[in-house]
């Protein structure tokens, strides 16, 4: 199994980010408080969701892309939580540090990957 590139994954990111931002300004403006806060919070649980639940969220899937466990098998709750837990880490510098670790991984892994053991993979 071959990772995604650099390429599709960053779109869909940039997917998933606006419709991230649609949610979370939704929720901040419902509730109050810092629109960052609400932000990790609806981040986490977003993606954590979908790709335990689904093994794509809606940004992979509009993408073909699917996120499994290194030897195929879906992505469960734990993996997915790590990967999205290193997203702190990877998006720094508008994600320059997880597409370095991907462009430097065989396998097209970026930390949350590495951790989690995982791969985003190409369905289409």
């Amino acid at each position: 199994m071959e990772g995604a590139g650099v390429g599709i994954r960053a779109l869909s990111t940039i997917v998933d980010g606006i419709l991230l931002a649609v949610i979370g300004g939704a929720v901040a403006a419902a509730l109050g408080g810092a629109h960052y806060l609400w932000s990790l919070v609806i981040g986490f649980c977003y993606y954590t969701y979908f790709e335990s639940s689904y093994g794509a969220t809606p940004g992979k899937m509009l993408c073909g892309l699917k996120v499994v466990k290194a030897d195929g098998s879906a992505c469960d709750l734990r993996s997915a939580a790590v990967r999205t837990a290193c997203r702190l880490i990877d998006g720094l510098f508008f994600y320059f540090i997880g597409a370095v670790l991907i462009w430097t991984s065989v396998n097209n892994q970026r930390l949350g990957d590495r951790l989690a053991a995982t791969l985003v993979i190409k369905v289409q």
